[in-house]
């Protein structure tokens, strides 16, 4: 019983997926908190530029 929780707190199968999952959080919000500081702008430019067209 020892050995099968000594080889529990070992385990780490599943530490690389949640790592990834974080990552993956981390480059979501930087795509949020960017697009709402720059957004207006950018509609402003993209209005401006099929206005142009």
């Amino acid at each position: 019983m020892k050995a099968k929780l000594k080889g529990l707190l070992v385990d780490e199968e599943g530490q690389g997926m949640v790592e990834y999952g974080l990552i993956i959080a981390l480059v979501a919000v930087i795509a949020i908190v960017t697009l709402v500081t720059v957004g207006d702008e950018l509609a402003l430019l993209f209005t401006s530029i099929a206005g142009k067209i």
